[in-house]
């Protein structure tokens, strides 16, 4: 196991993480929100930038087309960080249930 999967492996089964390492007001309230969204959402948008992006490119706009195509990268990335929210939760290591 390499020392990087070794650490992870550790840190999960302790359980405890420290204060300084908790999300921001700011980053829950939003993570919070877009969470809301469908993940499809995002997949459109970066399909539509793509089609986009082909449309201008065969209109003679490579510029154009250029900066609409390297939307699809950071549509795609955003909706994997919504997926990740949705499922590990904003800050899963306060969610403590008390027995």
């Amino acid at each position: 196991m390499s020392p990087t999967a070794t650490r992870m492996a550790s840190h999960s089964q302790s359980g405890s993480q420290r204060a300084e390492h908790t999300e921001g007001m700011v980053a829950r309230t939003i993570e919070q929100q877009t969470a809301k969204l469908p993940s499809d959402v995002f997949l459109w948008a970066a399909g539509g930038s793509i089609l986009g992006s082909l449309v201008l490119q065969c209109a003679g706009r490579q510029h154009a087309s250029l900066f609409v195509g390297q939307w699809a990268p950071t549509f795609l990335i955003l909706g994997l960080y919504n997926k990740l929210v949705k499922v590990a939760g904003s800050d899963p290591v306060q969610m403590h249930h008390q027995s």
